[in-house]
């Protein structure tokens, strides 16, 4: 093996083809998006190359013409890894690795890398690993060649610097293990998602675009450490902790894993136990990120995801993020059930978590309790597993006079019932 290189940041050329009946502007979103890809992996994009086609070439994705003309500038400029903007076949793969010297890689590969280097838990680093093994396996005749280079660079991250002489009945056997040790992590992650409902602690769901601003309104609303950075999938493994409202009655805030367009298939269904937090959530706040052109297709592409989990009826604020950064073109697609802010402006923040309170009111019972001075357990219970919109000493009476909102689900709902006027 030859000496080692350091691929801290390696030279990419990008490479789309835009079909005929494709939307311009959605086209040039994805290019870009692709460009923020390659940065988030540690790549530096040196030039872009763009073909209009009426469909891809079956052979080489672009055509020939395309292709004579992207060899030579391969050389001149040093690149060091080609990414195209979707997902190549393994014959594609194949022919273009014959042409070119540089490393092939699709859309897909880059952000299976990018997932690679994020994954901090156990479980999110198995996913990954399925995620990455499930691509592999097909197109495993078309990279024989890529497979044997061991060390590091965009796309070969993981399983993907796995020795040539890999074989499909040893991926299918690893892929075998992994499923089963995601089986028992889903099992104890179910087991402790019932006992929080026993408590019935009441579950919110930060969702929305890669990007747009989670983790940070995740650190500043529960003053956690997740990683807050300029780069897309900078969280991948959910965080929850607690938030206390204005009334002092606490819930649960999650941050999850940021969407995206044309999320490869692989990895939603990798990434399925993890967005679990999602589909147990009593209401979701979807962070959009404002300052971005194409904001609309973000907020849709969030939508869709969300239907193929099939999370649906679950009471939701939008939340328009980076208010400080947005173009004059920004009209919320949703007037009504949203709010605009910046994460980074303590006012809006405060605003924000009234309003988080506000929207859960109207999800919860509404009725009035007297609670005797001497059930201070009970008492203590109301604080922080209600919302107490009005509480009163009654002196003659002996006893804490309560105007609350409470889950219907919860054990404290029942608990109440007996002291209910």
């Amino acid at each position: 093996m030859g000496e080692t290189r350091n691929y801290s940041e390696e030279n990419v050329l990008l490479v789309g083809c835009k079909l005929t009946d494709a939307d311009e502007e959605r086209f040039s979103y994805s290019m870009q998006e692709l460009a923020e890809l390659t940065k988030t992996a540690g790549g530096k994009v040196v030039n872009t190359i763009v073909q209009n086609r009426h469909s891809f070439d079956r052979a080489t994705y672009i055509g020939k013409g395309k292709l004579d003309e992207m060899i030579p500038l391969i050389d001149e400029e040093e690149i060091d890894v080609v990414i195209f903007n979707d997902e190549l076949s393994s014959s594609q793969v194949r022919n273009l690795s014959a042409k070119v010297t540089a490393r092939i890689i699709d859309r897909t590969q880059l952000i299976l890398d990018i997932f690679s280097k994020r994954a901090k838990s156990r479980e999110g680093k198995l996913q990954v690993e399925l995620a990455q093994l499930n691509y592999l396996l097909p197109r495993l005749a078309g990279q024989g060649h890529a497979l044997s280079r061991l060390g590091g660079g965009i796309g070969t991250r993981g399983p993907g610097e796995t020795q040539l002489e890999t074989d499909r009945r040893h991926i299918r056997r690893r892929m075998d293990e992994i499923k089963e040790q995601l089986k028992a992590i889903v099992k104890h992650r179910a087991l402790y998602r019932e006992r929080r409902k026993e408590n019935r602690t009441l579950q919110i769901a930060l969702v929305g675009y890669t990007n747009a601003g989670k983790s940070t309104i995740h650190n500043r609303l529960t003053v956690a450490d997740a990683l807050e950075e300029n780069l897309l999938f900078a969280t991948l493994d959910p965080l929850t902790r607690r938030i206390k409202l204005p009334s002092g009655f606490q819930a649960l805030l999650t941050d999850t894993v940021g969407f995206i367009q044309d999320l490869p298939t692989t990895l939603v269904a990798a990434f399925r136990s993890t967005l679990e937090e999602v589909c147990e959530a009593d209401f979701l706040l979807h962070v959009v990120d404002a300052s971005s052109n194409d904001y609309y297709n973000h907020e849709e592409t969030v939508m869709e995801l969300l239907g193929q989990l099939n999370v649906k009826d679950v009471p939701m604020l939008t939340v328009y993020n980076k208010k400080d950064k947005m173009t004059n073109h920004f009209v919320p697609t949703d007037g009504k059930n949203s709010m605009l802010i910046s994460a980074l402006q303590e006012e809006d923040l405060k605003k924000l978590i009234a309003r988080i309170e506000e929207e859960i009111k109207s999800t919860l019972s509404y009725f009035s309790v007297k609670i005797p001075a001497n059930n201070g357990k009970l008492l203590s219970r109301c604080q922080s597993g209600a919302i107490i919109e009005e509480q009163k000493w009654i002196e003659d009476e002996e006893c804490y006079a309560l105007k609350v909102y409470v889950s219907p689900t919860s054990s404290l709902f029942k608990q109440l019932q007996q002291y209910k006027v």
